[in-house]
């Protein structure tokens, strides 16, 4: 039997509990990004280490041998009597700034032990005893405040007093200034972990490295780097060697976990040593160690590090580190901007009570959704992940591969590089609402009877300013952007019972008549099936192994005339193919044969490349030709107005040199918009990026599809009448294949799709077969926004900072309409937000309400400002010029036509009537 020794030491963490605390060090994280901004020598410049930022020697090949007679109580993991490892020793000066060797400065030692490939420990240690600061917290504070040097760190410290209190600030300034001193060798200091670890679990310890008695003083030097200088003569005579030595956790007041402010160095706490380094006569000084990037948490669990201030130690860290290395980012936002930004919020929130955005002039209503959108970024980005908490460690972290950096994986990891799985395949939906699941009200109304008295269409309402392009787009794009999982009917079905005057309901084709209707239930809490990034995954698939099916070499397999091939069911072969009918099937094939033109243009240009350069080139050029088609074409004609045209113009391609009042707003208010998003770099705004519940709530647009088409070939021969089910399934590939690709999109170009509203759900889709079950999609709709906790309609307009409806008179214009609200709920209140989205009275101009646009504004310009390869890799060196010269000037309308040049009478919008 093992017996468990219980530790006499305890952590308490910041907030009360290891999440609270967790966002504590996202937000020092960030802060420490912003020291290393206003470290720089000059805006531009490159981002240094936030601390310990010049390296004055290193070597990859010191020997670490511990003691013959280690005591028992310490031998835990790899310390072990007699073994020897060898280890990478960084030695620096302990600023963030890049200062003269002759200043004075605390100075830094880190160590990497390297027990096997995968198992190494990081050692950090300061040659000052102990910290200036009590926690992580202090810590953060002063170094923003301090950080830049100049009048600047006064200023910053008086600002630190009003946060810290005098006090604490005067302590912490004592304590610095008395650590700082020149010193005259980094082999002649002591460097103390000032931090705790567990020593095999029980115990816990601080360390410390001190030089060997007999080690000889540094001789006066002078020069920026004589460190250096001195370190290197200093080994060309001879060895140099370190005693690595512990100190024992006594109790809570002597020697405290938390407050890295008490001095360890009691006499009940003295220094044991426990192990001798040496650096080897000879070393030379190794650029590849001052690369590395240590942190205390690589290590193992034997050896965790202990206390707040290093719990901290992960996040920012690894926040300085991936800053440093152009692997995260931080958007440096103007002092004008902070200022003017917090008038505008403050100014329009108060016009807004009076006056709608939309009734403003042109210049007011910009700047009024600029301030819309910075107040939704603060307050409705809500991150439902679950994250590491507390801490866990870690083996090193491998190295990022060029590929990895260069090129999207299929499933979304990497996109982020400091956060490899944020927006990848599974990552859970965020929220832009906070969630309100209220079980008690899963069938009240009974969802068969909201659909039934409020979203059955009755006769087609066409939405004649769009054409039915529009209708395929959406679906194309959501098919990219949004997939939950759900188990096949029969597992964990949800179950809506039948109104009483509805004699039963087919689950399943051919299927007996039942009392409920049945759908499949959600797999998990909520994961995307498909990567959160718009990727263009709905043409390519969402893992490497469907990818690799749909390739021949560098292209997608296409038949000889250019059309998708159908598998043995006789569906088409695609990334993705749910709810399948001609318009995603023309979408599909159109954007297949441009990704294949793109490998040809490609490889004309670059004779020399392999197949999966010239395929992973062509699909970044074809996911960025779908995002700008979405920002400055689909988005446009879906709300069309002068200012989102404006606006979404100035999203991809920043503000026109001539539009100078627009200029100077944006100058004041928002500088980093003056350009376009993918002249920027990522910003998550503080959230970890991902699509969210509320997005796929506001997308649910299926009253766009009509029931009933026409179609004709280019030069007016009329093809026939066809239904919705005629066109759905297997039966896609045919009518494709059979009238043609031009003469597809000719005939949609033509025609309306539904306009989004209530009584205008497709009768199509009411009884739908899908993968062996018989739904309504409608009341799928409704179940499924129910079930995944999005707000009822009022609570949802109040969460965006909408006023709530108080009068059913206000949900629409219509008479019929407002009874049947009345009838269908017991109060407005508990409308359905998707029959609130659809009985809205939009503005002048949009196909879809203002509450909707709501997300659709904040979300919009953030699936673009978050995706690097959208910002800072939206660039030549990945892209090729030909690449970035390709999406600048195609548009809907052209990619069309060179597919299908025969079709010449395509508008400048393609998604408008033709």
């Amino acid at each position: 039997m093992t017996t468990v020794i219980k530790p006499r030491w305890r952590e308490a963490y910041l907030g009360g509990s290891p999440e609270a605390e967790r966002r504590v060090f996202e937000r020092v994280a960030r802060q420490i990004m912003l020291t290393q901004l206003k470290n720089r020598p000059g805006p531009g410049s490159p981002v240094v280490a936030g601390f310990q930022a010049k390296g004055t020697y290193a070597v990859d090949d010191a020997l670490l041998r511990f003691s013959d007679d280690l005591p028992a109580d310490l031998r835990a993991g790899f310390a072990q009597p007699g073994a020897v490892y060898r280890t990478s020793v960084r030695f620096s000066n302990a600023e963030g700034r890049l200062l003269d060797d002759r200043e004075p400065d605390l100075r830094g030692a880190a160590l990497r032990i390297t027990v096997s490939e995968d198992e190494q420990h990081d050692l950090l240690m300061t040659n000052a005893p102990v910290s200036h600061a009590r926690d992580a917290r202090q810590f953060a504070e002063f170094a923003v405040a301090t950080a830049g040097g100049g009048v600047g760190r006064y200023t910053g410290l008086v600002k630190l007093a009003f946060t810290l209190g005098p006090g604490e600030t005067a302590r912490i300034v004592r304590n610095v200034v008395a650590a700082r001193r020149r010193i005259t060798s980094v082999a002649t200091e002591t460097y103390w972990s000032r931090t705790p670890i567990t020593w095999g679990g029980a115990q816990a310890v601080q360390y410390l490295l001190r030089p060997e008695p007999e080690a000889p003083e540094g001789g006066e030097r002078d020069g920026p780097d004589f460190l250096t200088s001195e370190m290197e003569d200093r080994l060309a005579r001879g060895d140099v060697r370190f005693e690595l030595c512990v100190q024992r956790f006594r109790d809570a007041e002597t020697t405290p976990i938390e407050d890295a402010a008490v001095d360890w160095r009691t006499a009940g706490a003295p220094p044991e040593p426990i192990a001798v380094l040496t650096i080897r006569a000879g070393s030379c000084d190794n650029p590849y160690v001052h690369g590395l990037r240590f942190n205390p948490w690589n290590t193992t669990e034997e050896f965790r590090p202990l206390g707040n201030l290093n719990r901290a130690r992960k996040a920012a860290y690894d926040a300085s580190a991936a800053h440093r290395d152009r692997e995260r980012w931080l958007t440096e936002v103007p002092a004008r901007n902070r200022v003017a930004g917090a008038a505008m919020r403050t100014i329009f929130g108060a016009v807004n009570r009076i006056r709608p955005w939309h009734r403003l002039p042109d210049a007011l209503a910009l700047l009024n959704l600029a301030a819309l959108r910075d107040v939704l970024r603060r307050q409705n980005l809500i991150d439902t992940e679950t994250r590491e908490a507390p801490p866990r460690v870690r083996k090193v972290p491998a190295p990022i591969s060029e590929e990895l950096r260069e090129f999207r994986t299929h499933e979304g990891r990497f996109n982020d590089l400091s956060e490899p799985a944020m927006g990848a395949v599974g990552s859970a939906f965020g929220r832009n609402v906070p969630a309100d699941r209220r079980a008690d009200l899963d069938n009240e109304p009974n969802p068969i009877t909201v659909s039934r008295e409020l979203l059955h269409r009755e006769e087609f309402k066409p939405a004649t300013s769009l054409n039915v392009l529009a209708a395929a787009w959406i679906q194309f794009q959501v098919h990219d952007w949004v997939v939950h999982a759900r188990h096949p009917l029969g597992v964990d079905d949800v179950r809506v019972p039948l109104p009483a005057d509805v004699p039963g309901w087919a689950n399943t084709p051919d299927g007996p008549l039942e009392a409920e209707m049945r759908i499949g239930g959600n797999v998990g809490l909520f994961g995307n099936v498909a990567s959160h990034w718009w990727d263009g995954s709905e043409v390519y698939g969402t893992n490497k192994e469907k990818a690799d099916s749909l390739r021949e070499g560098a292209k997608i397999r296409l038949t000889p005339s250019g059309y998708l091939p159908v598998d043995v069911r006789g569906a088409e072969v695609t990334g993705f193919s749910e709810a399948w009918w001609l318009g995603l099937s023309g979408m599909h094939t159109l954007f297949a044969r441009e990704h294949n033109l793109l490998c040809d243009e490609l490889k004309e240009r670059n004779p020399d490349w392999d197949d999966e350069r010239l395929y992973q080139t062509a699909r970044l050029i074809v996911a960025a030709l779908i995002a700008k088609i979405h920002t400055v074409e689909w988005t446009p004609a879906m709300l069309a107005t002068n200012v989102l045209e404006r606006a979404m113009n100035v999203n991809w391609n920043g503000v026109p040199a001539k539009d100078w009042l627009s200029r100077a707003g944006l100058w004041l208010t928002d500088a980093n918009a003056l350009r376009g998003i993918p002249h920027t770099t990522p910003d998550h705004h503080g959230t970890p990026f991902s699509l969210t519940e509320d997005f796929v709530t506001v997308y649910r647009m299926h009253p766009l599809i009509p029931d009933d088409y026409t179609f004709s070939s280019v030069g007016g021969e009329v093809l026939g009448d066809r239904s919705f089910a005629d066109l759905q399934g297997d039966r896609a590939d045919d009518e494709l294949r059979a009238m043609g690709l031009s003469s597809v999109l000719h005939s949609f170009g033509r025609a309306h799709p539904g306009a989004i509203t209530l009584h205008n759900y497709p009768r199509a889709l009411l009884n739908l077969e899908r993968e062996g079950e018989m739904i309504d999609l409608s009341v799928v709709d409704l179940v499924r926004t129910r079930r995944r906790g999005v707000p009822r309609y009022n609570d949802f307009r109040a969460a965006l900072h909408m006023p709530r409806v108080k009068r059913w008179e206000e949900m629409s214009d219509d008479p019929e309409t407002v009874r049947r609200l009345r009838a269908v709920y017991r109060s407005v209140d508990e409308v359905d937000t998707m029959v609130g989205l659809f009985s809205e009275t939009p503005p002048e101009g949009f196909a879809f309400s203002d509450t909707a646009f709501r997300v659709f504004i904040l979300m919009a310009s953030r699936r673009l400002q978050s995706d690097r390869f959208l910002t800072v890799d939206y660039r030549a060196e990945v892209y090729t010029q030909f690449g970035l010269d390709w999406v600048s000037s195609s548009s809907f309308r052209s990619l069309i036509q060179r597919h299908c040049p025969e079709l010449s009478s395509v508008p400048e919008n393609a998604f408008k009537p033709w």
